[in-house]
């Protein structure tokens, strides 16, 4: 922080024994203030009414909760809202609430813009330019106005999780502890393009959903939409997911937008089926959202049914994802601060 003081959202148990100990506070002090953190969410080291005012006043000294709250939001008129959150690199990231019915999901940010560049997306189109720290992820859900009603998280927002996986897998512990949000990992949801060696440390070290943006099963045409597949193919991937088993509770997906024409005809269900035999995994296709500058065309409603009916009959569980936050630019694709941060 600019204060110089640190963040206390996202430090561990152990973390925090060791500072509450270099402060001269005793260690027990340490599951108190994790208690207060990640139990009672609160907004300053004073609500700590356990702790004694002497060792809150050194805490405070040294350090502060750290959640900030967002700068700006906006709201769709399908009751989708986009917060705009500081961090702590001096940019922003977008992160989208979205509710439905009984299922509140938030779509949280892990870096600021995206290494990946892939052709269809506006958060490739601003570079990639910072990592988020484990508070600035976890702020994005400590700090959201709903925090209360979330059921469900996913890290599909801006940035490619595999590439800040160390903060990633810090902010998902933090989420499924039982000292911390205490959530099953089956409410969280973690996606990538498929990065080499890191794809599979996250499946070793994480319980959390897996999604996987495909995009097309055929090689030279995911390279063209999608640089990544340079690194690690599809193929690779779905052979690497196969060495997991995702037969009971913990879920593998892939992400497939639709572009018309492109990669939603009958050879393109064909080779999808094809690639994910013997996997237990579901599909959900996506409709494409236009962005400045990409000349992509977007699959109509009845193109996308029939892939769908397809993949199902052929024993492949697909959905088509409804859209959600179009209106505000909050739906897939969509995201960027790229002109808040030339603004700031």
């Amino acid at each position: 922080m600019e204060n110089g003081k640190r963040r206390l959202i996202g430090m561990t148990p152990a973390a925090l024994k060791e500072m509450v100990l270099a402060l001269g506070m005793p260690a027990f002090t340490a599951k108190q203030v994790a208690q207060w953190l990640y139990v009672k969410h609160v907004q300053s080291i004073e609500e700590m009414t356990n702790i004694s005012k002497l060792n809150r006043q050194r805490l405070s000294e040294a350090c502060e909760v750290g959640a900030l709250p967002p700068l700006d939001c906006q709201r769709s008129k399908d009751g989708t809202i986009k917060y705009l959150f500081p961090v702590e690199n001096g940019k922003f990231v977008e992160t989208v609430f979205i509710p439905d019915d009984d299922r509140a999901t938030l779509c949280v940010s892990c870096q600021v813009g995206c290494k990946m560049n892939c052709l269809f997306c506006q958060t490739g189109k601003q570079g990639w330019e910072g990592d988020l720290t484990t508070a600035d992820i976890l702020n994005q859900i400590y700090a959201l106005p709903e925090a209360e009603r979330l059921t469900n998280i996913v890290f599909m927002g801006q940035g490619e999780p595999m590439n800040n996986l160390d903060h990633v897998l810090q902010a998902t512990e933090v989420l499924t502890a039982d000292w911390g949000y205490a959530w099953s990992p089956k409410r969280i949801t973690v996606s990538s393009v498929g990065v080499p060696n890191k794809l599979k440390r996250f499946l070793d070290e994480s319980q959390c959903h897996v999604a996987i943006s495909m995009h097309s099963a055929i090689h030279e045409q995911r390279l063209r939409l999608m640089p990544a597949e340079r690194a690690q193919t599809i193929e690779q991937t779905v052979q690497l997911l196969k060495q997991y088993d995702f037969t009971h509770q913990r879920r593998c997906s892939f992400e497939y937008i639709c572009f018309g024409g492109l990669n939603d005809q009958p050879l393109h269900a064909r080779e999808i089926v094809r690639l994910v035999e013997g996997l237990e995994c579901r599909v959900n296709l996506i409709r494409f959202h236009e962005i400045p500058g990409v000349d992509l065309p977007s699959s109509d409603e009845q193109r996308m049914e029939a892939m769908r009916d397809y993949l199902t009959k052929h024993g492949v569980f697909t959905t088509i994802r409804a859209s959600r936050g179009q209106d505000i630019f909050a739906a897939c694709g969509l995201l960027s601060t790229a002109k808040r941060q030339q603004q700031s």
